[in-house]
């Protein structure tokens, strides 16, 4: 190939994992959360297009992140010489949506077209991405992005992504942490690129060579059940043939801070109950007699909290509302690494953030620091989250109230559920794992429900201001405009 020529430099490490993996068929980006893959995964698309080894690419993503690809990270990094058309899926096909993907779907230039991974859970969704891979697959590559979401083997959606990725003549996997709980998270995942590549033909032969397993009686019913691991230096020594394990500590040309937004879209009983409540903070607005920094901040309050997944009535009881946010959380404990500090603004969502904690990883895996929590076991908390050999591996607290004067070093990696008004407890909250002591570059995740006061929090924090020095503006009015 001749020389590529980068949209974007390249850092070290990305531009070492592209040349070795840019033409081989199917290949893993096992890749930290801020060390760049869906670069590598862009620069690799624009590579073999331009070598006309492909036509198409077919990006499978989650619900959080997928809509990234296409607003963000495809206008960053593909080269604009080279022309494109980009198309996002969407369920309801309308007669507007029909006439994009004809056009799409023209010759003549690179075709990106980007799904969620949970519309492969659905037959219309499944039905689609097969007749796409029929149609384009022999010409294209397919990438799933945050791979531990088809690491069931027996999910319908692992199933179907399996399915299509049979079509394509390239095909890449992108993930943060591949193993998220079990070794025997990989089968499915490598099943996808080719299940050659680990040399088994069965699921169940896979499991033999690298599983301990007994015999237990429950009851009146025995099953054969996991109790450990053998053979891993095996195992390792087959990834690393078609694989790439890349780590934030070895990459010392990143930033030192690394911003990463996840998009968490809301139900419908949220975008009803927004709604609402959005009309209402614009009646108050516009009468005069009402218009306060308390109130305005006491409407944000609730915008934020239906984005987070309940409201507070005037009596002080808490209404739950479905919501996707805890389920993208555990999304992302699920492709970290590591040690992970989790900020959250309210009491109702610090305690469910450690019911599910305590599902997921058990109940000496967090600490949970707020209000509530008593001094000396605040200390312990942080004493035993800055020990290496505990196994605490998450920091659960509120920003206002563990975001000053305590060090966190062992995280590099920081959550915000949902993030304060206050410009200085953010980036105090911040230095509590980037300061003296920490060695590593420390990743920013935030959770934002699109076109909501999410976006409008954020983003004033982002241009350092302090939310409640400008609520009082006329712009505060498209704060709560839902149009």
């Amino acid at each position: 190939m001749k020389k590529y020529a980068h949209k974007t430099k390249p850092y070290e490490h990305q531009e070492t994992v592209f040349r070795d993996s840019w033409d081989v068929e199917n290949y893993a980006l096992f890749m930290e959360m801020g060390t760049g893959k869906s670069k590598i995964a862009i620069d690799t698309i624009g590579a073999l297009y331009e070598e006309g080894r492909i036509d198409t690419a077919f990006i499978v993503a989650p619900k959080g992140v997928f809509h990234n690809w296409s607003q963000k990270e495809i206008i960053a990094h593909l080269p604009d010489r080279i022309e494109r058309r980009v198309l996002s899926w969407q369920p309801n096909i309308t007669k507007t949506f029909k006439k994009e993907f004809e056009e799409f779907c023209k010759p003549g230039c690179l075709r990106i077209f980007v799904m969620n991974v949970e519309a492969f859970s659905t037959s219309k969704g499944a039905t689609t991405a097969a007749w796409f891979g029929r149609l384009f697959g022999p010409k294209g590559l397919m990438v799933v992005d945050e791979s531990t979401t088809i690491k069931n083997r027996k999910a319908a959606r692992t199933k179907a992504v399996v399915k299509t990725g049979e079509l394509f003549a390239y095909k890449r996997l992108l993930t943060g942490s591949p193993v998220t709980k079990s070794p025997m998270d990989l089968y499915s995942q490598c099943e996808f690129l080719d299940p050659r590549l680990l040399g088994f033909n069965s699921y169940y032969s896979f499991q033999g060579r690298y599983a301990v397993i007994q015999r237990r009686q429950f009851g009146s019913r025995s099953i054969n059940q996991i109790v450990g691991f053998q053979r891993l230096e095996e195992l390792n020594s087959k990834l690393d043939s078609f694989s790439r394990r890349v780590l934030k500590q070895d990459c010392l040309d990143l930033p030192e801070k690394i911003y990463i937004r996840r998009e968490v879209e809301l139900t419908d009983e949220q975008k009803n109950l927004y709604r609402q409540m959005s009309k209402l903070a614009l009646a108050q607005l516009n009468d005069g007699s009402l218009v306060t920094t308390n109130n305005v901040l006491t409407q944000i309050m609730r915008l934020q909290q239906i984005c987070c997944g309940f409201i507070k009535n005037d009596e002080d009881e808490i209404r739950e509302i479905k919501s996707n946010r805890l389920h993208e959380l555990v999304n992302i404990c699920e492709e970290t690494t590591g040690k992970v500090i989790i900020w959250a603004s309210y009491v109702h969502d610090i305690e469910k953030i450690c019911e599910m904690l305590t599902k997921e990883y058990g109940p000496d895996s967090f600490g949970a620091f707020y209000g509530a929590t008593a001094q000396d076991e605040r200390q312990r908390i942080v004493q035993d989250f800055q020990d290496p050999d505990s196994p605490m591996r998450f920091f659960v607290g509120n920003s206002r109230t563990g975001g000053f004067g305590i060090t966190l070093t062992a995280a590099n990696t920081v959550v915000y559920y949902s993030n304060n008004y206050d410009l200085e407890i953010r980036l105090q909250s911040e230095d509590r794992a980037h300061r003296i002591g920490q060695t590593n570059n420390v990743t920013y995740v935030d959770l934002v429900s699109p076109k909501t006061i999410d976006d409008r929090i954020l983003t004033a924090l982002q241009n350092k201001q302090n939310i409640a020095n400008v609520v009082l503006g006329e712009e505060i009015r498209e704060w709560f405009n839902t149009e």
